[in-house]
């Protein structure tokens, strides 16, 4: 099932014009991972103000947010929301998959509403709601941006994720966008969406080739790095960087009309806000909102960035 803005809309409408008549104050659980990286800082922010303005809008829902630094801790969190809190949904968008999947199969197996956002479990059918960014879309947006970019073909090196279903959806989305286009990929490395790392494989690229017109690094973080290691090489063969994710930096350097940052791609951390309100909604009036929610990646370009800029976010 996919949703539509104007679903929604008329969702959020139904539920808060139904809230004053229920009884029962419902508790939804969110837990997410801590802010270890800029993307998961941004999904952080979200999250937070959403549960803060939607505990105005719902007099009958109680929020517990909690955030892991790894798998083990965010077992525990939701564990401790079952047991203390009796939660009646859980918001989860799991640290890993294999070691999260039991605790939300309990979760699912009392009764309680079940929402997974951006990464999947390791067994179907435990969810009920499912809200996660276009991964092969981002792939395709991406190449094809990267296509238009460069018409007479030309040598980029790629930056990938963290080895996992979704950098595979986005570099297989990527390469089919590309293919017959004259553009030659020299080499590809998991930068795990990681500056460090990706200033690494970086360094090991531009030591290898001497020529290289462009890199697809993926994701914003990725692309510091990248851009990090091609100032200190002193290179200037690299025409541009394509990054990805919506990082408010990168957002505003494409906005200013950066030649090296001329575009970027949206996968936005916002969508957590989406998952909690949508849970929200089928806890508090009869919308139907069980299914798939796939939240499509936008091409960012100079002419449409500040649309994408949000100052007050960490990301």
């Amino acid at each position: 099932m996919t949703f539509t803005k104007t679903f929604i809309a008329t969702a959020l409408a139904t539920a808060v014009g139904t809230a004053a008549f229920a009884q029962e104050t419902k508790v939804i659980g969110v837990s997410i991972p801590a802010a270890t990286h800029g993307w998961a800082g941004g999904m952080n922010f979200h999250a937070k103000e959403t549960v803060e303005r939607l505990e105005e809008v719902y007099s009958d829902l109680d929020f517990v947010l909690a955030t892991a630094s790894d798998p083990g801790k965010q077992v525990n969190d939701i564990e401790d929301m079952v047991a203390t809190r009796n939660i009646d949904a859980l918001v989860v968008l799991p640290f890993e998959s294999d070691p999260l999947t039991p605790p939300v199969q309990s979760v699912a197996d009392s009764g309680a509403w079940v929402t997974v956002v951006d990464r999947g479990l390791s067994v179907e059918g435990i969810k009920d709601l499912y809200v996660a960014g276009d991964n092969s879309g981002f792939g395709k947006v991406s190449g094809e941006f990267m296509a238009q970019q460069m018409p007479d073909g030309g040598d980029i090196v790629v930056l990938r994720g963290i080895p996992t279903t979704i950098d595979n959806e986005r570099v297989e989305g990527f390469n089919a966008a590309i293919e017959g286009s004259g553009i030659n990929v020299l080499d590809m490395e998991h930068g795990n969406w990681n500056r460090d790392d990706s200033f690494t494989v970086m360094q090991d690229f531009l030591s290898k080739y001497p020529n290289i017109d462009a890199v697809w690094a993926s994701d914003d973080d990725m692309a510091i790095g990248v851009l990090a290691a091609i100032e200190a090489a002193g290179r200037d063969d690299v025409k541009f960087v394509l990054g990805g994710a919506g990082m408010k930096e990168m957002i505003k350097r494409t906005a200013d009309g950066d030649e090296m940052i001329p575009a970027n791609v949206t996968y936005p951390p916002s969508m957590i806000a989406t998952a909690i309100e949508l849970t929200a909604v089928g806890l508090t009036s009869n919308a139907p909102v069980s299914g798939t929610f796939v939240i499509g990646s936008v091409l960012v370009t100079q002419e449409n960035a500040m649309d994408f800029y949000y100052p007050d976010s960490p990301f």
